[in-house]
């Protein structure tokens, strides 16, 4: 069985590494010939919309998926008309504009912040009017790990922020001030058959996220489920689906779905019955969906933009090391540890020694 990736970046990677076992092979298109997933499978580089790289893509793929949710969604219709694609290219079309996610939300009933669509710096002083500050503006397109966005403190941030978008299509968002972050995880298979992972708990810095946790038995789980078994249904998903939520004092507010495998859910690796990449695998293929069961107690932390010595993690007790096999750079996601115990109060202890460390070499 063949698995086309659109994509050969650390997800790709991950979700390669989770198939090898179960006796799948790879086909990974991406524009670059160093991207970390391609020695695990056989690399395709190009465009994204590259005829002959498509044709040849459709033509050998049982199936396709993709990593990330800034492919080209023509890409994924066009595939679809020649193979299986899973998530479906209407998951991929509604989570790249921000404006239609949105919209997507209000029709099922999900609730999300205050917002105002922009298209002139006009029309964004207009907004701020109605919305107040603080807020937020960001893109409606090519948007993630913070780019894309600006914190507006006062009408002397506006003119700033609206430049740096260039005059592009964005959105702007009223500051909600939540008690904490959350992402809930859910997985689809072709049958329909459904399961959830356990909420994670997470921390942003700069708009990149640090630290996940996972929270068994919290009492947000049933709401998250509630509003992610929506989108599975109204988008007829197949695959691992991410849904990003605000508590605000006991009631939940959509920021954003990814259409993928997520950050937030890498302490599954270690921490769960079934990892998340091993999952969306066997939701594509129509595979019986593995136990989302916590084991233990897990977290994640993120390394960015620089990676601690090998020998100093792995000191850590319960430390397991993931390395994406991509050069430092500022900003740039390179790796994350999980770490996995009995108590509460020992992983605690383990995230603040990790956080320690990433913070040491943290170019971002």
């Amino acid at each position: 069985m063949i698995v086309g990736v659109l994509g050969a970046g650390q997800l790709a990677r991950m979700i390669a590494l989770a198939g090898i076992p179960l006796g799948l092979d790879f086909i990974f298109l991406d524009p670059s010939a160093d991207a970390c997933a391609n020695k695990l499978g056989e690399p395709l580089i190009g465009d994204y919309n590259d005829p002959a790289l498509l044709a040849q893509l459709a033509e050998r793929a049982d199936v396709v998926t993709y990593e990330f949710e800034n492919v080209p969604a023509e890409v994924a219709e066009f595939l679809a008309s020649h193979t299986q694609v899973h998530p479906s290219p209407k998951a991929l079309a509604v989570a790249q504009d921000r404006l239609v996610e949105k919209s997507f939300f209000f029709g099922l009933g999900i609730p999300t912040p205050d917002y105002a669509a922009i298209d002139s710096f006009e029309s964004l002083e207009q907004a701020m009017i109605t919305l107040g500050y603080p807020a937020i503006l960001k893109s409606c397109t090519q948007g993630y790990d913070g780019k894309g966005q600006s914190l507006l403190k006062s009408p002397d941030d506006l003119k700033q922020a609206w430049e740096l978008l260039q005059g592009v299509p964005a959105v702007v968002e009223a500051f909600v001030p939540f008690n904490r972050e959350v992402s809930i995880l859910a997985v689809r298979s072709v049958s329909g058959e459904v399961v959830f992972y356990p909420l994670s708990e997470n921390l942003h810095r700069g708009g990149i996220l640090r630290v996940s946790e996972c929270r068994a038995d919290d009492p947000m789980q049933q709401q998250a489920e509630t509003y992610i078994s929506r989108l599975l249904e109204a988008l007829d998903y197949v695959g691992v689906l991410a849904l990003e939520l605000f508590e605000i004092d006991g009631k939940l507010v959509a920021n954003e779905f990814a259409p993928r495998v997520h950050n937030s859910g890498h302490w599954t690796i270690e921490g769960a019955e079934t990892s998340q990449f091993e999952n969306h695998l066997r939701a594509i293929l129509d595979l019986p969906l593995g136990s989302t069961a916590p084991v233990g107690n897990a977290a994640m932390v993120n390394f960015i933009g620089g990676l601690p010595k090998t020998e100093e993690l792995l000191a850590i007790p319960h430390a397991h090391l993931h390395l994406y096999d991509k050069s430092p750079r500022k900003g740039r996601k390179v790796a994350h540890a999980t770490v996995r115990t009995e108590s509460r109060e020992q992983l605690s202890e383990l995230v603040k020694k990790l956080t320690v460390l990433a913070d040491q070499v943290d170019d971002s």
